[in-house]
């Protein structure tokens, strides 16, 4: 026989299968410990559910509350939640080893942008024909990257070739 499927959320009512429990009643005040059907008894003769808030208390804790009303709260707390979350997103500079100075300039001001956003930034150092025999101007333009950035952001991967473009990765502090 299959096993019955499991509730998510909180236990309630007849759900709770433990002894005794810590109640506290529909105006938030603590009533003791008692055994769960005097908890039941006293959640059913004001009309409202016993919910089961704290299952890994000794003993679990219950309250006395309307629990369309808690499941609502609930959700509208976990969506306040995720819309205050900021995804961290990977911007992507491409530079050349031959980098004209202003031309390094607009993209360091677009650097700064993206880590005042709490962006990481990927530094792409792209080499193209005869550039590729002197890696050491990449790794030297990239030494002036993280020291220009070095108060606002740190190195997360240090610069690596990868075929024929030089990869460095930032992260805002």
């Amino acid at each position: 026989m299959p096993a019955p499927p499991s509730k998510d959320g909180p236990r309630i009512n007849e759900d709770i299968r433990v002894p005794r429990v810590l109640l506290i009643d529909q105006n938030g005040e603590k009533q003791g410990i008692m055994p769960t059907s005097a908890a039941l008894e006293a959640a059913e003769e004001v009309g409202l559910d016993l919910v089961e808030v704290s299952p890994g208390a000794d003993p679990p804790v219950c309250k006395i509350l309307d629990f369309g009303k808690y499941k609502f709260h609930e959700q509208k707390k976990k969506n306040e939640a995720r819309k205050r979350q900021k995804l961290v997103e990977i911007k992507e500079i491409k530079l050349r080893p031959n980098i004209d100075h202003h031309d390094y300039e607009v993209k360091a001001k677009a650097m700064q942008r993206f880590f005042e956003e709490g962006d990481k930034v990927k530094v792409t150092l792209r080499f193209r024909g005869g550039e590729m025999r002197h890696p050491e101007l990449g790794m030297k333009l990239l030494d002036q990257v993280k020291v220009d950035f070095e108060p606002v952001a740190k190195v997360e991967h240090e610069p690596k070739m990868e075929g024929r473009q030089m990869v460095m990765i930032l992260a805002p502090r």
